[in-house]
């Protein structure tokens, strides 16, 4: 029988760090604590060789119970777009217009912190309505 495995989602990005706050506010999850020996991540940072500064980043779920989210610095640009991406469950056991205004609260919510608005996909009699969304480097994601 097979076990169930801890797994972390990773993100390629031009700006690790901020990529990664944005998404701390939006999950409600933090920044682990520095490595042992600084007191904080831009220390560690200044540690590093000149082409690691900046390269990397994460948060997780203070809980404990979500994956941990980790950015990585890419030098391409995103392309084309996600084969992955996440859906932020806001209207779960809502439907019809209810959900609707839950999925805009969250939307409003976060546009303010650099996400972008793509498309309202109202319900079809197969899927509920979510919301599509790109975060602040383009990555998409819904609000579902």
């Amino acid at each position: 029988m097979s076990t169930i495995k801890k797994f972390q989602v990773t993100f390629d990005c031009a700006e690790p760090e901020r990529v990664a706050r944005f998404w701390c506010e939006v999950l409600g999850y933090v920044v682990p604590r520095p490595p042992e020996g600084f007191d904080t991540w831009a220390e560690y940072d200044r540690s590093l060789p000149p082409e690691r500064q900046g390269a990397g980043f994460s948060c997780m779920d203070p809980t404990g119970v979500g994956p941990r989210l980790y950015f990585q610095r890419v030098p391409e640009g995103r392309v084309v777009k996600n084969r992955v991406h996440l859906d932020i469950r806001v209207g779960t056991g809502l439907v019809g217009e209810e959900r609707v205004a839950a999925l805009e609260a969250e939307c409003a919510r976060l546009v303010a912190l650099g996400a972008v608005r793509v498309q309202l996909l109202r319900a079809d009699g197969f899927d509920e309505s979510c919301l599509a969304m790109q975060d602040v480097e383009g990555n998409e994601f819904c609000l579902d």
